[in-house]
């Protein structure tokens, strides 16, 4: 129990994280992130061990998320990501940098919403959960070249997003393609 306890502890913000930027409602990502430790506590007992347990629980979460997107009905009402109040770490409060941060998280929420599901968990896992490409082929059930190039494109189409929405410039957003990762 205190193993899964520490496991739960180390994973829990990166598995909410990514359920919060897909099904982006922090009520929904909290009962999907639940749902996806309930499930890892079930099925520790199957768990074959081919995969790092922290590659089968991400597994578990996008499939969580995928399972939660079909089920959702089309009226139900979303909460913005944008609209949840923002925590600055070091607690100072700079107005001028929380609005920056608060339009920069909107665009971010739209436009990650306009990419198509795959596309979307590819992005979170690596950006959210810093899986390595290697653990999002495990994940996914991808060869690594194909995570590679699947995250490439992902990441042109929300750069596409975001330019068109006049969100960010393609200035600013060339200088980080050049960092790679």
């Amino acid at each position: 129990m205190d193993d899964f306890t520490e496991f739960v502890k180390r994973h829990e913000k990166a598995v909410y994280n990514i359920c919060l930027r897909s099904c982006r409602s922090p009520e929904d990502a909290f009962d999907i992130s639940q749902e996806v430790f309930i499930k890892a506590w079930r099925g520790m007992d199957s768990f074959r061990g081919d995969a790092a347990p922290s590659t089968w629980l991400y597994r578990l979460t996008v499939n969580a998320c995928t399972d939660f997107a079909r089920k959702k009905t089309r009226d139900r009402e979303v909460l913005p990501l944008y609209d949840q109040e923002l925590t600055l770490p070091d607690g100072r409060y700079q107005p001028e940098l929380a609005l920056d941060e608060k339009e920069l998280s909107r665009a971010l929420d739209e436009a990650l919403a306009k990419l198509p599901p795959e596309s979307r968990h590819i992005l979170l896992l690596r950006e959210s959960a810093g899986l390595s490409y290697k653990e999002i082929g495990e994940v996914t059930s991808l060869e690594e070249g194909t995570v590679k190039s699947r995250l490439a494109r992902a990441r042109l189409a929300l750069r596409e997003i975001l330019i068109k929405s006049g969100n960010v410039s393609p200035d600013r957003t060339s200088k980080h393609r050049k960092g790679g990762g």
